[in-house]
């Protein structure tokens, strides 16, 4: 169970009937909870989000009315499919993020470098990068829906020289949302293996301290070891996208004492 403000989340893994009792007795638990404090669920908001495959999709209920069905669901932001892929998030994403960029470009005629580019970062730009590490897109029509946000961004500003949009990122001091996006990944893994952040890493990494076979990224025991996966979506889940692109970091970066010192290492690297 997870719990956000007056949000909560309630998830099992139902191989078969049995799992499936159990977590309509954790409901039914946890209504009892409620009214013992004098709450109450507001069950036309409660959904079920069926993820899997080979789930059965069973009706679950709260005193007895069941509950609605999803095939996705917005959680802190983030929204979630049944499929695990990020695809509509990402388009809902770049529709939120090129509608304010409609809107200054309206409320602002001459699109300078510098004040109009501050606006773009402000403004724009995190709609695009929010929470990206938990939706890190990986096919192209997905990276490319959020890129044509910035790059449409990018030939509004006038005076610049650059004839491709690489050059005009370059002549801008900007990178891809592509390798910001990795830079994100690596500054979240380097938090989780220092304990900055309040997770246990060993629930999202194996370290080469933790494996016994001897291979070539085992000379720093803070190199990652990759999860086998049989889906797209496994090999591109963040605990294991980053285990390369970790892994191939200087040992220097790695060591980093702090979080800034780490992200100014990372910065002037291209991916």
């Amino acid at each position: 169970m997870l719990k956000f403000a007056d949000d909560t989340k309630l998830g099992n893994v139902a191989r078969d009937y049995a799992d499936i009792e159990h977590l309509q007795k954790t409901i039914d638990e946890l209504l009892v909870w409620a009214d013992t404090w004098c709450m109450s669920f507001n069950t036309a908001k409660c959904k079920v989000l069926h993820l899997g495959r080979n789930n059965n999709r069973h009706v679950y209920n709260m005193n007895g009315i069941d509950l609605q069905a999803v095939e996705t669901e917005r959680y802190i932001g983030v929204l979630i499919s049944s499929n695990l892929k990020p695809s509509q998030h990402c388009t809902q994403a770049a529709i939120r993020a090129s509608a304010i960029l409609t809107q200054i470009s309206r409320a602002f005629m001459y699109r300078d470098r510098k004040t109009f580019l501050n606006l773009y970062k402000r403004f724009v730009r995190c709609h695009l990068e929010f929470a990206v590490p938990a939706w890190s897109p990986w096919l192209a029509q997905d990276i490319e829906v959020l890129e044509k946000v910035q790059r449409r961004a990018v030939n509004m500003i006038v005076g610049l020289t650059g004839r491709t949009y690489e050059d005009k990122l370059s002549e801008l001091n900007l990178t891809s949302l592509s390798d910001r996006r990795i830079k994100f990944d690596l500054v979240q893994t380097y938090k989780i293996l220092n304990g900055i952040d309040r997770v246990s890493p060993d629930i999202w990494f194996k370290t080469v301290e933790q494996n016994n076979r001897l291979t070539r990224i085992t000379s720093y025991s803070k190199n990652l070891v990759a999860v086998r996966s049989r889906t797209d979506i496994r090999k591109n889940f963040f605990s294991n996208r980053v285990v390369n692109l970790w892994n191939n970091l200087p040992t220097d970066i790695k060591d980093s004492r702090t979080v800034k010192i780490f992200k100014n290492k990372l910065e002037p690297m291209r991916f």
